[in-house]
């Protein structure tokens, strides 16, 4: 009898590992199917909650055409210019970040007859607080003691070319998404990133975590590209000097799975290589929200073919409730990771496109919402594509290049 438990005991434990080994995520290892697929299931949940967000006390813009700083307090529906008295870069760097940007280029006090102002301009000062935050109170004035008005400018971001648009495609012009690059191993693709900053790219844990064994030299980062058939000829390589990869990062989970690689020298932006912005602060992309994932990742997910040319495609997020739902991922999609696809499997990111860019549009500007990090497969129903959630690593990344 003992004999016969210890079999039966041990085949339960055999079966449960099985079980688990196979129903283990698939990291995006190695473009975007654009495949019909079967609907095996459907998922009933509706996506109708709304994260519930605290409200904001203050929100800051920049004029585009005299880079004047405007500022909205509270619930007033009017934007205000922002008087110089206490104005330091520090104030400066914080919104620059706040609104997404990478750093403060300059700042400066604009004399405000020099502005031409309406006669009903309001102002703000900046609060009394030594330290920056949008929790503090912003005091309103009808006029500044100094007599100047805050202008400042952020590093730019998140445009690209207007020759770039192409319409009712999968392949990609040159200059559509100058952000995106193609991380080489050894002479071969593995992942894909995104440009922030002249010399920081970032990409996905998991594409650098799996391969530190190898030397900086065995990496290799190329840019203003979407074709590898001729990329060599026409485009040379930029050399890593440093990889960090989040210290948090769990391999098993993919918990934050974000990593940023420096390169030896600045990048040259043109109409084909730029920096793509991050979200704002707190920003959230309400499920729906119509985003483009890209990459040089397998066109079918039962193949081992890598096209040679960048793919693209457009996928609405999917709300982390919905997400997290018993017919789709079952809890396991933490505060650091968002959903974006199609529950019927037809469009998805797959094997190759890993670390490359989820972006948004808002207000004329594209933004990396997310990093294609994992999924069940590629393009299955009730299997959406999970990426890493940008918004929660904003400190993370800041301080990384400001420590650097």
């Amino acid at each position: 009898m003992l004999l016969a438990v210890g079999v039966l005991a041990g085949s339960a434990v055999g079966i449960y590992i099985l079980v688990q080994y196979f129903m283990k995520p698939v990291i995006y290892q190695d473009s975007v199917p654009l495949q019909d697929a079967e609907v095996t299931a459907r998922c009933n949940d509706t996506d109708n909650d709304v994260t519930a967000m605290p409200p904001k006390k203050v929100s800051f813009r920049i004029n585009t055409e005299n880079f004047l700083l405007e500022v909205q307090v509270e619930d007033r529906q009017e934007w205000l210019l922002t008087c110089h008295e206490r104005w330091n870069s520090t104030w400066g760097t914080f919104i620059c970040r706040h609104l997404g940007y990478i750093r403060l280029l300059h700042h400066k006090g604009v004399n405000m007859t020099d502005a031409k102002l309406n006669q009903s301009q309001e102002f703000v000062q900046v609060p009394l607080s030594q330290t920056t935050g949008t929790e503090h109170t912003w005091q309103i004035r009808y006029g500044c003691i100094s007599g100047h008005i805050v202008a400042l400018k952020c590093s730019e971001c998140g445009s690209r070319s207007k020759a770039s648009r192409i319409i009712g495609g999968s392949d990609v012009a040159l200059g559509r998404w100058p952000w995106q690059v193609s991380l080489y191993l050894n002479n071969r693709h593995v992942c894909g990133g995104s440009i922030v900053a002249h010399q920081w790219i970032i990409t996905a844990a998991h594409c650098v975590h799996n391969y530190r064994s190898p030397q900086l030299s065995s990496w290799s980062i190329y840019s203003g590209m979407v074709s590898h058939s001729s990329m060599r000829q026409n485009t040379p390589a930029s050399t890593v000097e440093k990889i960090i990869h989040h210290q948090k990062y769990e391999e098993r989970s993919h918990d934050y799975d974000i990593a940023m690689m420096k390169l030896e020298k600045p990048l040259n932006y043109s109409d084909s290589v730029r920096p793509v912005c991050l979200p704002q602060y707190d920003q959230e992309f309400a499920a729906g929200t119509e985003c483009w994932v890209s990459g040089w990742g397998h066109i079918h997910p039962d193949s081992s073919h890598m096209p040679r040319s960048l793919k693209e495609a457009m996928v609405p997020i999917i709300s982390t409730k919905k997400c997290n739902s018993s017919c789709i991922y079952n809890g396991d999609i933490t505060p650091r990771m968002l959903c974006a696809g199609y529950l019927d499997g037809k469009v998805d990111a797959c094997q190759g496109d890993s670390g490359g860019p989820l972006v948004c549009q808002t207000d004329y500007t594209w933004r990396l919402v997310g990093v294609v990090s994992w999924g069940m497969g590629c393009a299955e129903p009730n299997r959406p594509g999970v990426y890493t959630k940008i918004v929660s690593f904003l400190d993370w990344i800041h301080n990384i290049i400001e420590d650097d």
